[in-house]
């Protein structure tokens, strides 16, 4: 009887113990933003970090200067950006204020698009069919980095169109209708997104060199946040998500999944790479 006492105290001590340093572990607070290679990302990093025994917690915020305040004012932890370019003016306004922590991917692409049957390649072209387009570029968001450079693409090369601002949803819509009824359009996409694995479209050369080289994803927080959390640091430095995936867990989302059970979907395909993660993570 005195054993099984012992024996059922012991169990107790070991429960409540390892309830109190789950307990005493802060709360990570992850920013994102609405847009579909930032989402899965985030959704990926705090899968490994709850696994490897941290609280977390995302938070959607609705553009670049919101989320760079948010996180130089502490109010959320980490994000991921692109800041060698697209988010290039936010980091060089707050980057005393804030740490680079490491690479989570690489090889964002962002362009002008046509379908594919629209006879053009370059963006010198576009003036040739702006009266079949209406003179529009269809865009997105307006905080988003593609459109402040298609602004500059329309400046750098003297073209003759309206930059129209939107939604991604909008303009999703837009290019899916004229597909189907194989209608010229003008718009923007980027790599990683679904629509570049559903849709025949045609990325226009841009021989100016305006848009960006291949981008990288970087982990950024405030700055101390590396020297106060170390394992949680580690534990970032361990997780990278190569670009084709974070395209095919958006496909699972346009065919059907929440974003939930995409990411699931992917851990459950990728056991041996996140077991590296857990291993460099320690």
């Amino acid at each position: 009887m005195h054993k099984l006492l012992r024996v059922l105290a012991l169990t107790l001590a070991c429960f409540f113990a390892g309830f109190v340093q789950a307990a005493d572990k802060p709360v990570i607070k992850i920013g994102t933003l609405p847009w579909e290679d930032f989402i899965p990302l985030s959704d990926i990093a705090k899968h490994f970090l709850e696994k490897q025994g941290f609280r977390v917690e995302v938070t959607t915020l609705p553009d670049w200067g919101i989320a760079f305040a948010a996180v130089a004012r502490g109010d959320v932890d980490i994000m991921i950006s692109n800041i060698n370019y697209v988010t290039a003016d936010y980091w060089q306004k707050s980057y005393q204020n804030l740490e680079k922590v490491s690479v989570v991917s690489h090889g964002l692409r962002q362009g002008i698009v046509v379908p594919d049957y629209v006879p053009i390649k370059s963006i010198e072209e576009l003036d040739g069919i702006k009266d079949q387009v209406g003179g529009k570029i269809i865009g997105i968001e307006s905080g988003s980095g593609i459109m402040r450079d298609t602004a500059d693409v329309i400046k750098q090369y003297g073209l003759h169109y309206t930059l129209l601002e939107g939604s991604t949803a909008a303009m999703t819509a837009q290019l899916q209708s004229a597909i189907e009824r194989k209608a010229p359009i003008v718009t923007m996409l980027w790599q990683p997104s679904w629509m570049d694995m559903k849709f025949k479209v045609r990325y226009l050369d841009d021989p100016k060199g305006v848009f960006p080289p291949a981008q990288t994803y970087y982990w950024i927080a405030k700055k101390g946040f590396s020297n106060a959390n170390p394992r949680v640091r580690e534990a970032l430095a361990s997780v990278y998500v190569p670009i084709d995936d974070i395209t095919a867990i958006n496909m699972w989302v346009n065919q059907g999944m929440t974003m939930q059970q995409a990411v699931e979907k992917w851990w459950g395909q990728n056991t041996r790479l996140v077991d590296k993660w857990a291993v460099m993570a320690k």
